[in-house]
């Protein structure tokens, strides 16, 4: 693929998101992308097949932006329990977001796709590595006496089922900045890290 399709391709993906932001996920159709690109039909279909093709790419890239911020705000000299509360400084910033979010899009493809191979959901990929980094997080901070923890594996998984629970809450029903800190002080007093 050349230079030019790259972009081209980019510029699909990033415009699409915008558009599952707007709609979610089930209710966009290839013609709402194709409109809001301003191209033709048929080059969307040089690209991508379906909007199911689309969100996928779009998956990725919101996974490697994240993926940036969070490490451009890591200080050199930060501990583990910093970079934890980096962490959920961050996963709160995304909880408490109602515009501008690909949450319910999310949830809508996830649902729609519940039988996607191991290999191709992007979400499970996200949570289990993320588990990873607050494993390893954890281990560390046990390491050098700033957190205390018996199951690294088990308290991180944990971590990341409760930041869940909190995004579809926020999503669903409402939650307020002060719910989140409440829960994420919780999990830091259970690490002996507050």
């Amino acid at each position: 693929m050349g230079e030019k399709s790259i972009q081209k391709k980019k510029y699909i993906v990033e415009t699409a998101r915008k558009v599952f932001m707007e709609k979610g996920f089930k209710k966009v159709t290839m013609k709402d992308i194709v409109e809001a690109c301003d191209i033709s039909r048929g080059g969307l279909y040089l690209y991508f097949e379906n909007t199911s093709q689309i969100f996928s790419e779009v998956l990725k890239l919101e996974s490697e932006e994240t993926d940036d911020v969070f490490s451009k705000n890591i200080d050199e000299n930060a501990t583990a329990v910093d970079i934890l509360l980096l962490f959920f400084k961050e996963q709160k910033k995304e909880i408490l977001k109602r515009k501008d979010t690909l949450t319910q899009a999310i949830y809508e493809f996830y649902f729609e796709n519940y039988n996607l191979p191991k290999k191709d959901n992007v979400l499970k990929k996200q949570f289990d590595s993320a588990v990873k980094v607050i494993e390893k997080l954890i281990e560390i901070g046990v390491e050098n006496d700033e957190i205390v923890c018996d199951d690294y594996e088990g308290t991180a998984r944990n971590i990341m089922y409760v930041l869940e629970g909190l995004k579809i809450s926020a999503q669903t029903t409402g939650i307020t900045p002060d719910a989140v800190d409440r829960e994420l002080l919780y999990i830091l007093k259970g690490l002996g890290a507050e």
